[in-house]
């Protein structure tokens, strides 16, 4: 992934005015525009594990202390949520330990997620600047939204695409974040909340704790294309190679399972060390598919998907990375926790504002990696 310097027409929020300073790479596939949504409720960090206790009912002091434990250790400072006091009065049986409850789960996340797949799309058009008509395809990624017709066709209508729009579906992917024909245009959007998976503490599930501590919902979208319309289209990051390794072992260390009760997800303790093990041989291997010369990782700009402050920790001791090159991830944790796949449009967000790219020889351009780790790696 490269670096592109916009020319600040569209972005209103931050304004650059230096001019482009290379054309793109013909054929190379740019982000065009970025948008983000997030639910109304917003929930300090500090106040998580006393509201937690009380809206489950839970009366386990070594509990309430595990969660305040937990809350400070995974750095996050806000989070924003979909479920409410308004919510859990009309659904009481979610905090009811055991219930089946994935029907009223899925009515209150699925126009939840469509709605902040909304917002955060139309952000992403009117920073684009071009008309809505101009999009060809839609791709909708969600873990929270489960029916027929799916949300892609929801957020279609309520955006006014075409109807022959292309539109493709990703469920239940995780932190997973198209026809490429030429002058094609496509809205990536993205959407989650933790409705699914709340429910009381439980000593058995020792992890419910961690998610509890770790996860927000939001949405993001973005608009993605190849040879940008000059004048009219105002790219930030060209998109240069993309590969994807399995690690081995691992299909156990993240895993979730859908239930009458919810989504229930297991995080293993392994998962850092995981990481640890396989990065730097995966980061090398990167670097030469994509033809880049590279002497050290602090060459690169970064965008990491978070996941928690462990992982981006033991990546950076492992990369031996300055204590500068994750920061763009450690602010998304902090302002909205982990939320899945949106969480990787956070983090680019606040690269392309707020992290100064070494220019080499004039051009005006950095190469930097977009890195994701779950059960497999993604970049």
């Amino acid at each position: 992934m490269s670096k592109v310097k916009r020319n600040g027409t569209n972005r209103s929020s931050k304004q650059y005015h230096a001019p482009t300073r290379y054309a793109p790479t013909p054929g190379k596939a740019t982000v065009l525009a970025l948008g983000k949504s997030f639910p109304s409720q917003l929930i300090p960090q500090d106040c998580l594990a006393e509201g937690h206790i009380r809206d489950t009912k839970c009366e386990d002091v070594t509990v309430m202390e595990k969660l305040e434990r937990l809350c400070k250790t995974t750095t996050v400072k806000t989070r924003y949520t979909v479920m409410s006091k308004e919510i859990l009065d009309k659904y009481p049986e979610l905090a009811t330990e055991g219930t089946a409850t994935i029907k009223q789960r899925l009515e209150i996340a699925n126009p939840a997620v469509v709605e902040m797949a909304l917002e955060a799309s139309l952000a992403c058009i009117k920073e684009w600047g071009r008309p809505v008509e101009d999009i060809t395809h839609i791709v909708y990624v969600s873990s929270s939204d489960i029916r027929l017709p799916g949300g892609d066709l929801y957020l279609s209508s309520k955006l006014g695409l075409r109807n022959h729009v292309g539109r493709v579906v990703l469920y239940f992917l995780g932190c997973y974040g198209a026809e490429n024909n030429p002058g094609s245009r496509v809205l990536l959007t993205t959407s989650k909340t933790t409705i699914l998976g709340f429910r009381p503490p439980n000593k058995a599930r020792p992890y419910d704790l961690v998610g509890a501590a770790l996860f927000g919902d939001g949405a993001a979208a973005v608009i993605i294309g190849s040879n940008p319309i000059a004048r009219q289209e105002s790219p930030f990051m060209e998109l240069n190679y993309a590969i994807q390794q399995f690690l081995p072992e691992t299909l156990n260390v993240i895993n979730g399972r859908l239930f009458e009760e919810g989504i229930n997800f297991k995080l293993g303790r392994d998962l850092p060390q995981k990481i640890g093990e396989n990065i730097e041989v995966f980061c090398k291997k990167l670097v030469v598919a994509a033809n880049a010369e590279l002497r050290d990782f602090n060459e690169l700009f970064w965008a990491v998907h978070l996941g928690g402050p462990a992982i981006l920790n033991k990546l950076e001791s492992t990369l031996k990375l300055s204590s500068d090159k994750l920061e763009c991830s450690r602010r998304a944790l902090m302002d909205y926790g982990n939320v899945s796949s949106d969480t990787i449009f956070y983090v680019m967000e606040n690269n392309e504002g707020g992290v100064e790219v070494e220019e080499k020889g004039g051009e005006g351009r950095g190469m930097g990696t977009c890195l994701g780790i779950w059960n497999w790696d993604h970049v």
